[in-house]
């Protein structure tokens, strides 16, 4: 019997890179979750094996209909969030009810073996910014709603469920989804100005590890396959980023470069020095290596 895999947040950016992964699969059941609008046609016809559910995560409502097409799921990926960190300011209450997964997990709890997989995508907005390669077990000190919000989310699934992995992530980057989602991605946001010809201000003193959709994407099947193969529960808490400590600056330097821009339309400016609406972190950059 096909083992079966459900995604929470399917026509999200990083919801359609694993679809379109998981779609080459032969040996997996796979089902995913929407919100509001409906799948677009492209990622339905992209993945046709993919059965769609409409899923509210702040009520639950939607799971029923889950369990009694589809079944309990062996693994959950969970990349539903609100993630815009002002939206999360404006609304702290709603941040909290998306961000932390209760409904997800009061439902896992209802089938009779508690042992279904949860992979959990958390952000590295849990530090507080002040030093620079956060390892997992540094205290987490978020400086906004975003990032406690995502704080109470490990929590929570730490205290209610058994068999999890968490991965704190950095900026995902990569191509553009089979549907085009409504967020700003960074890299096609920094091409568009850049195109412009017009200088165009970034931050010289904000530091993150960007890291590839597809080794996001690598890293949640390894993560599949070892709890489907060896059927051990697990409790992982991994930070999540690609190789190399990068301000804003130095993202746009390196896609002028790729993309033949000059270099004198990047303006250097301080992140002080722009009200964004919200508190941001300095350096998040974090420690990857496993030991």
């Amino acid at each position: 019997m096909k083992k079966k895999l459900l995604i929470i947040g399917g026509t999200g950016y990083l919801g359609q890179h694993l679809l379109q992964s998981y779609s080459e699969s032969l040996d997996l059941s796979i089902a995913f979750t929407y919100h509001s609008s409906n799948p677009p046609d492209v990622l339905l016809q992209a993945v046709p094996n993919a059965v769609p559910f409409k899923v509210d995560l702040q009520t639950g409502h939607g799971f029923d209909s889950v369990s009694s097409t589809f079944g309990q799921p062996d693994v959950v990926v969970n990349c539903a969030a609100l993630s815009i960190p002002r939206a999360c300011e404006t609304d702290p209450s709603l941040a909290m009810s998306v961000n932390v997964p209760s409904s997800l997990v009061k439902w896992l709890s209802s089938f009779t073996e508690s042992n279904t997989f949860l992979i959990h995508l958390s952000t590295d907005q849990v530090y507080e910014g002040k030093n620079s390669y956060y390892k997992e077990e540094n205290e987490t000190l978020p400086v906004n709603v975003y990032g406690q919000s995502k704080v109470a989310a490990e929590e929570y699934i730490s205290s209610n469920w058994s068999n999890f992995a968490i991965l704190r992530s950095s900026i995902i980057f990569g191509p553009q989804t089979m549907s085009p989602v409504p967020k700003s991605l960074p890299i096609q946001w920094m091409d568009s100005v850049l195109a412009k010809g017009q200088q165009t201000e970034f931050f010289h003193d904000e530091f993150r590890c960007p890291v590839y959709v597809k080794d996001v994407v690598n890293i949640i099947q390894i993560l599949t396959n070892r709890w489907i193969s060896d059927g051990e529960k697990m409790q992982l808490l991994l930070n999540v980023g690609g190789p190399d400590r990068l301000s804003r600056v130095q993202m746009a330097e390196v896609v002028a470069r790729v993309r033949g821009y000059d270099a004198w339309l990047i303006k250097q400016v301080s992140a002080s020095s722009i009200d964004r609406g919200v508190k941001s972190p300095a350096d998040i950059s974090m420690d990857i290596t496993c030991v």
